[in-house]
This record gives structure tokens, sequence and C-alpha cells, in this order.
């Protein structure tokens, strides 16, 4: 609501037609907030009571809190291409901007920051505004926009790149995003999920959930930059999110995480550096209002964390009601099962404050409460006993909450952000005896919380009946006024436990999804493919789904085994937004060759491994014909690609570039391109950026002419914006269904050696 009231605002216009007193132009950095003062009296004071700060540095943070962002960017690791775009920006972009001097204002060159792995993140001063406004900086950022959104860079917050480092992902890890848009941090899961590119299906998979239907196409559309066979994005309410089965050994399972990001909603006061509207929004009744949700998403993640798995629970607040007094009270809750890891050794170069041991709370009204005991009745619904430390000192030493991270932004120019990594140690207290399974005919029930073999039934206590997996104690319960009724009171368990919610039916809202329907072994689609491709018998046919029960297949896409596996078994139980990566489009052209499905560059990566013909291996020269010139003859090939070419029929080829160790001027990855072999000529079928982005590899400077674009300050301010501002739903759609290299009608290219270029109108060849 907050969000479409503030865009009729910004709509409004005054008497003479002009803006209501917003001029991007003249504002700076955070266009379009000029009229906001960066100063709140009662987040200082509040703050400087709470001692968040080292003493005598308080006066720095808050001048660091006023200055501008540094933007940042991360270069994607899950490819191999990573180390091509880190030479690339080093050896090029970076030394043009080198002591860079626009308007009197000296820019210092990009640094790396020094606690990201292999130097894949960087910072700068230049602002936005001055990286689109300078002719000096044109091609580098057009650089940036176009590799970001070929996904091989992410421009994202510094802070926000720490919890996925710190959860140490590996390829056969099961991961959960529990609020996971707009997808940054679900992007770096995948790469990190993707670490040995050689390897097509990783054993792991990450289940990306929103509860926003909105925002869940912002993640589709971050996640579908990375391509990956391994990523699911769901849309539910984390706090409630279902307990997935799957199947093994022919029996059901319950599904536990190995590994658990949880990056839940908070007021976000660490982020005023770039959200410029929090100085004029920000009250203490923010963190009150949110601590109920944050404690129930975060209790909802341990439940479904495996026995040995990481959760990691993040915010950008610096707030220790949505911080330390959330991890507090999971701890206490979970009797020794949790244990807060030292992360102090995982991110060498990161300067950080330990979490509190010590804090109060303040109401809207201005009246503070150092513990629960002083907080009169009437204020019972809106402060809960969990916001507050444990008073047991004993107690609160156990909880070693000096292990939580606190980032504040003077300390190495960054935002404020707050993150602390939980290990399971056992099961929950309140799911400590196998969890029920909904049908019968599901096989025999597993441990609570991990497999049997490893989590022996524990012998239940005579006097203490432990809970189902999702119940929760009492301070779990919503306690907003509107979401619960303080006159019906909850029939207790015993051992001071309350009952189990009543179960809810699956809500659904936003978009009606297409099925995902799996193809079978002996489905007829296959035998011309097969025979086609000559693909290998390893190939996973039954990984193959589509998205439509009747008519002909347009698209196929491919999943990993496991999220075919939670697919298969969970259709009732979660609300699937999009999964798989596409592997072949119909083209009805292609019967008359011998195979009705053309190869999609999406999931070239995916299939190469399991294709044994219709294989061109060419050179670093052929890439530049094959991506530079619309339909060129066969004969512009170098001779050995245009004799392979010659002995193929006529249909979808891959066309692919095998690195010369010997010449280190040439690209020292493997690239692989899909294209089309005509009766005279070869076209390759790339995406616009991807094109790009490949061209920059083999040599060759790319850029998108200015001629005729209309100069929109309103347009321009927000296309260049962090990615939370990434395009609405239903551009994400668009997106979605746009064909290999569409729309590249009104862009041109340019050659360092001065060749003419022609682009690619997506059409079939011959």
């Amino acid at each position: 609501m907050g969000k479409r009231n503030r865009n009729r605002q910004r709509n409004q216009q005054d008497r003479n037609g002009k803006p209501d007193g917003r001029n991007r132009d003249n504002a700076g950095w955070g266009a379009g907030y000029s009229e906001i003062i960066k100063e709140n009296k009662l987040f200082e004071h509040y703050y400087q009571e709470q001692k968040i700060v080292p003493e005598g540095e308080f006066e720095n943070f808050m001048e660091a809190m006023r200055e501008p962002l540094p933007a940042t960017i991360r270069i994607t690791g899950y490819k191999s291409h990573a180390k091509e775009i880190l030479h690339c920006l080093k050896e090029k972009y970076f030394k043009e901007i080198q002591d860079l001097e626009i308007d009197g204002q000296k820019f210092e060159a990009p640094q790396a920051l020094s606690w990201y792995p292999d130097e894949l993140a960087w910072h700068t001063n230049l602002s936005r505004k001055i990286l689109r406004k300078s002719p000096l900086l044109e091609k580098f950022h057009q650089f940036l926009v176009s590799e970001t959104e070929s996904g091989n860079i992410s421009r994202q917050e510094a802070v926000s790149m720490i919890p996925p480092l710190l959860l140490k992902i590996e390829p056969h890890h099961k991961i959960l995003d529990m609020c996971a848009a707009p997808g940054s941090k679900t992007a770096q899961l995948i790469e990190m999920l993707h670490s040995d590119m050689d390897v097509p299906f990783p054993e792991g998979f990450v289940i990306a959930n929103d509860v926003d239907n909105k925002r869940c196409y912002l993640l589709v559309h971050q996640a579908k930059r990375l391509n990956s066979p391994c990523i699911m994005v769901v849309n539910h309410d984390a706090s409630s999110i279902p307990r997935l089965q799957v199947e093994l050994d022919g029996k059901k399972d319950i599904l536990f995480y190995d590994r658990i990001l949880c990056d839940v909603p908070c007021s976000g006061d660490g982020t005023m550096r770039k959200n410029i509207d929090v100085w004029k929004k920000w009250t203490t009744s923010n963190s009150l209002q949110l601590h109920g949700l944050q404690l129930r998403i975060a209790v909802r993640g341990v439940e479904q964390l495996a026995v040995g798995g990481r959760m990691v629970y993040s915010t950008c607040s610096l707030n220790p009601i949505e911080d330390e007094a959330v991890i507090a009270s999971l701890l206490e809750k979970s009797e020794g099962a949790l244990e807060l890891a030292d992360a102090s050794a995982d991110l060498p170069g990161l300067k950080w404050m330990p979490g509190m041991t010590s804090w109060k709370l303040m109401t809207k009204g201005g009246d503070w409460y150092t513990n629960w005991s002083e907080v009169p009745k009437n204020l019972h619904t809106q402060i809960r006993p969990t916001m507050f430390p444990p008073t047991d000192p004993e107690k609160l030493k156990d909880l070693k909450l000096e292990r939580c991270m606190r980032i504040l932004p003077h300390h190495q120019n960054t935002g404020g952000f707050f993150v602390a990594v939980l290990v399971k140690k056992a099961p929950m207290p309140w799911n400590r005896r196998y969890p029920k399974l909904r049908h019968k005919e599901q096989g025999t029930a597993t441990s609570g919380d991990g497999p049997p073999a490893e989590e022996p039934r524990p012998t239940e206590s005579p006097t203490t009946e432990p809970m189902e997996e999702g119940e929760a104690m009492a301070e779990d319960k919503p306690q907003d006024p509107e979401m619960s009724n303080p006159t019906q009171e909850t029939p207790a368990g015993k051992g001071g436990v309350c009952g189990p919610p009543p179960s809810k039916k699956m809500k659904l809202f936003g978009f009606k999804e297409d099925p995902f329907v799996f193809l079978t072994e002996d489905d007829p689609v296959f035998p011309p493919i097969q025979t086609f491709y000559d693909l290998s018998s390893t190939f996973p046919k039954l990984n193959v789904l589509t998205r439509t029960h009747e008519g002909k297949k347009r698209h196929l896409y491919m999943v990993s085994k496991e999220l075919r596996n939670v697919l298969l078994n969970n259709s009732e139980r979660m609300k699937v937004i999009n999964t798989g990566v596409k592997v072949w489009s119909r083209n009805n052209d292609g019967e008359q060759f011998g195979c009705a499905f053309r190869l999609a560059q999406e999931g070239i990566y995916t299939l190469s491994p399991y294709i044994n013909a219709r294989i061109i291996t060419v050179s670093v020269e052929d890439v530049k014909v094959l991506l530079t010139q619309e339909n060129p003859y066969l004969n512009k090939l170098g001779n050995d690609a245009h004799t392979q070419a010659k002995k193929l029929a006529m249909g979808s080829i891959v066309l692919k570039y095998k690195p010369d160790l010997q010449n280190s001027d040439a690209p020292q990855c493997p690239i692989e391109l899909c294209g089309w072999r005509g009766k005279t000529s070869i076209r390759a079928f790339v995406p616009r950026n991807e094109r790009f982005h490949y061209l920059r590899m083999v040599g060759v400077e790319v850029f998108r002419e200015k001629q005729g674009r209309r100069e929109d300050p309103a347009a321009e301010a927000k296309a260049d914006d962090e990615p939370e501002a990434t395009p609405a739903a239903e551009d994400c759609r668009k997106v979605e269904s746009e064909e290999d290299g569409e729309g590249e009608g009104d862009l041109a290219l340019d050659m360092e050696a001065g060749n003419n270029i022609a682009v690619c109108d997506g059409k079939d060849a011959d």
C-alpha cells in the first residue's frame, strides 16, 4: 500500500503542470528526495541510549549515515567466465577511470572489498547519477548494465553479500531462502551451488520463497539470469512455510534443509544511506511491530533445518529488538538445540561489532523499559517478554550473544547490518518425536529433525508432551491485536507449552501459474531429439518438463533430480512460481530436417555434456564473425569450422570454443553458443546481452547508441537503481516470454577495429 501511495503522490502535479516539487536533476544522489532532511533526533537519541556505537564514535557514525552509499558490484562467481570479467574490469575500465575528475570533484579508482573472496566484489564512490550522466563513463556504465542483465555482474549492496558467504554452501546442500525477493542473495546461493561448472546438475538445490506474489517475479527475473536447473521459486508466508516431503528409497520422508537463509523483513534503518525516506519515517514502534513476525519466521526456519545444518539470520536494521532480542529468544526456546557459531574468522578483513548483551526498549511515547516486569498491562499486546535480554546473568553468558555481528556504516563505508550464524545441534524441544505424515500411504514416518539413522528417537518424558513440527511456544503466536483475539484462550499443553495452531488451507494469490508436467521416458517427443543430437545414454529424460497438459509442447525445461522429487511430492502443498531452465524450443521448420526442437541458449551449459552430435568447434575469430554479422556465409568461418559445418545437415547446432592455453590474449574459459546451420549460411541464436558479453570477452568493444533516447529524468533515475528496483512483475513476465535475440533493432555496435556490425533479428536462417 505504501509504495502505491508514494507513486500516486509522486505523480501529482500543480496547476502549472509541473511536478510537486520533486526535481531529480537538482537533487543529486538520492534524486527525488531533495526535500528530505537527513536528520531524526529520535533516531539519534535512541541509538545513543542503546550504546550500539563505541564511545567517542557516534558523530562519525551519524556523518557516515548522511553520506551517499558507495556503488558496489559483485562479479558472478558461478560461471567460469568470472576471471575474464575481472580481467576486463581491471585492465580496461578501472584503468580508464583511475583518478578521474568530473566538475572539479575527484573520484577514486574502484577498490576490491577486502573481505570478499577472490576479488569478486568491488566498490567505488562514483554515484549512479555520475555514471549515467558523464560521457567519460558512458561505456563503463553500459558495460555494467549489460553484464548485469546477462547475469555476469550483480549490483548489490556490500553488506548484503555477507549472509550467503557465512552459510558456507557446498554443491550437495539443500538450501531454503525464506524471504528471498528481490533475489541478490539468492543469486549468490545459486552461484555457490554451481562452483564446479563441469557438473551440470549439482546434488543440492535452492528453494527461494517470498510472501509477496509480485516480488516473486522480481525473484524469477534475478534467478533466470543464472540459468540454473537447481532453483525453484515459491510463494508462501515464511512464518508458516509448509513442511515438504520427498521420496527416499520408495518411502516418503520429511525434507530438512542443510542451509537456511533467514533474511527477515525489518525496519531497515541500516539502509538510510540508500533509502533516504527512512530518515523521516523512522520511529521506535517499527521494531516493536516487526519483532513477533521476525521471531516466528526464525522459529519456522530452525524447525526445517537439519541437525548439523546452519541458518543465517540477518536484518538491515541496527535495532537490538529486531536483532539480538530475536536471537536470544530463539536460543532460549531451543534449550540447547541451537548454538551461535563463531564466525569471526570466516571473513577476514570485515570489520564488525560484537553482539549486544544489554539493551532496553522505548515506546512510541518515549517511555523506556529495561525488563518485562516494568511494562504496564495495557502495553502487553504491544510489548512482549521476548523483546528483553535474559535477566539471569549465567543464562545470558551461555547464549554467547557477542558472537552476533553488527556492521556499522562508518567502519568500512557500508550500510548498517546485523547477522548471526546458528548451528543446529539437536532436534528442537517441541519436535522431539516423529512428525506424522498426513496420509497413511505415505510410508513410515521419520525423525522430526533429520534422518532416523543419525537421530534415534528420544524417549519422551512422562511429564512433558513434545509438540509436532510447526508448533511453537506461546510467545511465537502473533501478538498484533488485529491478528489475535485476547478474549479467546489458547489451550495450554503440558509443560507450559501451547497447543498447535489450527491447520490452514493454502491460499493462492496473484497470477495463476501454468502446470509443471514431467515427460515420461517413452514420450514421443524424445526419439527425434535423441537421434538428431545423439544424446548420451545417461541423459536424464525424467528431468524434462513442460508447462502444458494439452496441445503441442512449445518449450522443454530441465530441473535437477532432487527438485523433480520435491515437485512431484508437494504439488498440492506449495505454490510454485517458476523452476527449471529452458533447454529446447519448438521450431516447426526444423521438422523437415529431422527435429522440431532447436537448442535454447539458456540451457546450453546444462545440455552440453549430453550432446554428441551437431557440434562445431570454433575459434576466437569465428566467434567474432558469428556474433557481429547477421547471417554470415559458411565460407566466412575459418577452415576448420567451415569443414565441420559443411558436413552437417541444416538445423540447430552447438558452437563450441575451447580455450587455447598457449594464447594468453584469447579467452581462457570455454564458450558455448546455440546456432542454426542454414543452406549456405550460419547464425548464432544468442540473446542480446549475452551476445555483448561474449563479444567483450573476445576483444570487441560494444556499446549502445544514445541517439533518439528520450531524456526522462524519473525513468533514468529508476532504471539504474539497485536490484530492489528491478522491473515490475508484469515486466518480468515479459522478460520470461521473450524469444532469443529479439528486440535488438534499436541498437548499434562498434568494434575497436572499426568494422560495421549488423545485429541478428532473431528469426530462423534460410
